[in-house]
């Protein structure tokens, strides 16, 4: 499923949240911003820095005013190429669509929270990583809506990049607990990274199943049970739970990473 992008209007300004994969994606995200905008300023921040999330931030360069946490822009630098060959690799048509990805540094680089007065309504990133990256931000608008970047996805089991030994930043465990943190902000309307919109119902599904994920990786640990046999049981086991939901093939990734840092 394609990346969910928000362009959150105010009466001074607009904030653009991700930009698609790639470029191109990103030209058409901006084009869409200004079209709504029109001659207001314009910012861009993202969720987190995955390419399908922040690889088309360089048509924004010179347009909008980029904000990043400090992790973020941290993480960009250490992983970005890697993660663009990665990407490039999947599929010729997403290597087309990252042709010619230029790397953009923010204009503003923060720590914690930083709070944006669009004119009407506020928007507060925040940074909680590390939980699906090392550097995850969630955005909320006026305090009622939540965007949560890939910390959350709607029928679709979570993504767990956990790439040892290239990228083991995932962590589950605070993944769980920066949950619990916004099932306490009791969002109106939760916006995933993918999938369809929904409400605070569902960073309790997905609580619930990483949840699951590391008390089975527990039993199974305290078993002498492998990895590999702990991965088979969690997935036949998941799937029969969470019967609609797509990409299983994470569940296995989640579970290799439980079992390296529990």
């Amino acid at each position: 499923r394609v990346t969910n992008v928000g362009i959150v209007m105010g009466g001074r300004a607009a904030l653009v949240i991700d930009t698609g994969l790639g470029p191109r994606n990103g030209a058409r995200v901006l084009a869409q911003a200004r079209r709504l905008a029109g001659d207001l300023p314009l910012y861009l921040t993202v969720t987190h820095f995955h390419p399908e999330h922040g690889f088309g931030a360089q048509a924004f360069a010179g347009a909008a005013t980029i904000v990043y946490n400090a992790g973020q822009r941290a993480e960009l630098r250490r992983k970005g190429s890697g993660y663009l060959d990665m990407f490039a690799g999947f599929a010729p048509a997403v290597a087309a669509e990252l042709r010619g990805v230029e790397f953009v540094d923010p204009d503003v680089v923060y720590d914690g929270e930083f709070e944006l007065d669009l004119g009407g309504h506020t928007a507060v990133l925040r940074a909680v990583g590390p939980a699906h990256t090392a550097s995850d931000q969630i955005v909320l608008v006026d305090g009622r809506v939540l965007f949560g970047g890939d910390l959350l996805e709607t029928r679709i089991f979570p993504i767990a990049p956990y790439f040892s030994p290239y990228d083991v930043d995932f962590d589950g465990v605070r993944w769980i607990d920066v949950l619990d943190q916004l099932i306490g902000l009791a969002p109106e309307i939760v916006v995933p990274g993918h999938g369809e919109v929904s409400d605070v119902s569902l960073i309790r599904e997905v609580r619930d199943y990483l949840d699951f994920v590391r008390t089975a990786v527990l039993r199974l640990r305290a078993d002498d049970v492998s990895v590999d046999e702990a991965a088979k049981t969690v997935e036949v086991d998941a799937r029969a739970r969470w019967t609609t939901w797509e990409r299983p093939e994470w569940i296995g990734f989640a579970v290799r990473a439980f079992w390296a840092t529990l």
